[in-house]
């Protein structure tokens, strides 16, 4: 039997739920299908909100043929032979659109986007794709310059209880909204879950439910950008000295098997970069975690990155010396080489010395042992 979420897909617009900014009234999207505008366009977003379904509507919206490969196992054969049935319409008098849906199309490899991208150029076909990986990342620039670019997000609870509704199947208001937090937005494995239920159980509550999914994984994919997002919110957070954010974005990666080397180093860099010289142990604790976390590994050394996270994110902050780094290098980059005090200079020969390197050094010495054009310059604020 057809799966659920399939019996189930919306047919159009009017039946389709979330993504308002992108199918509202007045919306690109909905005024493109409702315009039948045919250009190639990708879809990015998280699971199950609606790119597949999205990509169908338009087909339908615009009366052309749909073909539909997944780039997981599909390769140059099969976009042949997608051009081939089209080209055989063609010949035979009946040429219609031809909407070419790729689903995850992150998964092509640049060898076969660029073997995609002619036909796109000369309108041999719509190209349809959708991923859940950021397209600056993943697909090659010639082919994302002809398509447009659509964001979408994951359904809200209120989006995935209307999903629900629509199955008729009968399920209780508790069981309804434990379903609807669980599948984090993501419609298809929420139908999937009820489905499950229903068939091994022949009722639909909480209990049920949780048998039917037995665990939840979190969506994160340790080379996307969810991969990205966390961890630029673990630092964030840690910056704005707010220790009960820091610890929440640590376990979410500890929960989806990111390295801890990887968290550990950045907590390195962190102590120095945004704590510095404000609590200078920052950067002891912080070394002491990862050599704790090499040694120790999962799970155990979990504890060791939460003392360490906990310890950072209170730390008084301050970028006096990461930023007077900076500032020095952007002398470096503007002025060169600039010619190094004669008194500072390393004198090893004879030669040397008579020329004056080394001469007049003290080590007391409270002239500027910067290059000349530079001496009165102050990079860490605050110095006397």
């Amino acid at each position: 039997m057809e799966p659920l979420a399939s019996r189930i897909r919306p047919q159009d617009l009017a039946e389709f739920v979330g993504q308002a900014h992108l199918v509202g009234k007045g919306k690109p999207l909905r005024v493109a299908i409702e315009k039948k505008e045919l250009f190639s366009f990708i879809l990015w977003g998280p699971p199950g909100c609606g790119k597949t379904t999205l990509a169908k509507i338009y087909a339908r919206a615009l009366g052309a043929d749909f073909y539909e490969l997944s780039a997981v196992d599909a390769g140059k054969d099969d976009i042949k032979k997608v051009l081939g049935t089209a080209r055989h319409g063609k010949t035979l008098g009946f040429e219609k659109q031809k909407v070419l849906f790729v689903d995850e199309i992150h998964r092509f490899n640049k060898a076969q986007q660029d073997f995609l991208l002619p036909f796109v150029e000369r309108g041999d076909l719509t190209l349809v794709g959708a991923t859940t990986e950021n397209p600056s990342f993943e697909i090659i620039a010639p082919l994302l310059s002809r398509c447009r670019v659509f964001v979408l997000q994951s359904l809200t609870e209120t989006e995935m209880a209307l999903i629900l509704q629509r199955t008729k199947m009968k399920i209780s208001k508790s069981a309804e909204e434990w379903l609807a937090r669980m599948a984090d937005g993501d419609a298809r494995q929420a139908l999937t879950t009820l489905e499950t239920a229903q068939k091994l159980y022949g009722k639909i509550t909480v209990e049920t439910l949780k048998e039917a999914i037995q665990s939840r994984h979190l969506r994160y994919d340790k080379k996307g950008e969810e991969h990205y997002n966390t961890i630029s919110a673990f630092i964030k957070s840690m910056r704005a000295s707010q220790p009960d954010a820091s610890l929440y974005y640590l376990a979410r990666m500890v929960d989806s098997g990111e390295d801890p080397i990887f968290i550990a180093r950045r907590m390195v860099i962190f102590a120095s970069e945004d704590i510095g010289l404000a609590q200078p142990t920052a950067l002891v604790v912080a070394n002491a975690v990862f050599r704790a976390v090499e040694t120790i590994g999962y799970p155990e050394c979990a504890i060791n990155l939460a003392h360490g996270v906990a310890y950072l994110a209170t730390c008084k902050k301050g970028r006096e010396s990461y930023d007077a780094y900076l500032e020095a290098m952007e002398d470096v980059k503007e002025h060169g080489n600039l010619s190094i005090p004669m008194k500072v200079r390393n004198a090893p020969t004879k030669l040397m010395k008579e020329l004056g390197y080394h001469k007049g050094y003290n080590f007391y010495d409270k002239e500027s042992y910067l290059p000349e054009k530079l001496e009165k310059k102050k990079y860490l604020k605050g110095e006397k």
